[in-house]
């Protein structure tokens, strides 16, 4: 582990630390990662730096390097202050229902904070709300038949399939709708090439139910995660 990612390993999960020179503290972590998130909501994660987030708390960047190594570890604290908390299980609900609840709940923080799409990629060190997104996918489907090593990859199969519509949802605005900007630029040239594409032509014709992208591949996905669990479940037949 680099040298960053124990400066963030400390901010995120060791308990709150004072500046080691210098007069008493006027700052705190929660105040810095508030104000980089009111930046990143405002203008977007590339207009967050820190001499952006000093101004905005009317101190000096350098004094901000007191609390806060640098950017990478501004940005860590952003994302566990905007994150928001996974939804609570409640005892004796369905394994389906809860990673329902789960996918719905992380596509809103994802509207709620579009740049949250760009401050979690790649390998980093998750805080502590965030990891407990994990948590609540691999708790849900314990139990079932399912390997650890399988259930942490549901959680990454449902995570990036959310991702996935709230990166089309950024595209088009808060407003729009992705399955119908992709109808409107696709109509016309399908339309007038319906003997070449008489199978798309067809389907975009139907009436109704376009808009549904989150939860139809939801449903699919965890149609394939019931039939696994099925599966485990039979009892295994003498050869």
């Amino acid at each position: 582990m680099g040298e960053a990612a124990n400066d963030t390993v400390r901010l995120l999960w060791g308990p709150p630390a004072k500046p080691t020179r210098g007069p008493k503290p006027a700052l705190s972590l929660a105040r810095i990662a508030a104000a980089g998130v009111e930046v990143a909501d405002a203008e977007g994660l590339g207009a967050v730096s820190m001499q952006k987030v000093a101004a905005l708390l009317d101190f000096t960047k350098m004094s901000l390097y007191r609390y806060v190594p640098g950017k990478a570890e501004l940005i860590a604290l952003m994302v566990e202050s905007a994150v928001d908390e996974p939804p609570t299980a409640v005892e004796g609900t369905h394994w389906r229902d809860q990673l329902t609840a789960w996918a719905h709940h992380l596509a809103v923080s994802f509207t709620r904070h579009p740049w949250l799409l760009d401050a979690t990629v790649g390998p980093r060190v998750p805080g502590p709300k965030e990891l407990a997104w994990l948590e609540r996918v691999v708790a849900a489907l314990d139990g079932h038949g399912l390997t650890g090593a399988e259930r942490m990859d549901a959680a990454v199969l449902l995570a990036g399939h959310v991702r996935g519509i709230a990166e089309q949802a950024r595209a088009v605005g808060p407003n729009g709708s992705p399955e119908a900007e992709l109808l409107a630029a696709l109509g016309t040239v399908v339309h007038r090439h319906a003997d070449r594409y008489p199978a798309l032509a067809a389907a975009m014709a139907e009436p109704g139910g376009h808009d549904q992208a989150l939860d139809f591949s939801l449903e699919r996905i965890l149609d394939g995660l019931a039939a696994l669990i099925s599966r485990r479940a039979e009892p295994r037949r003498p050869r």
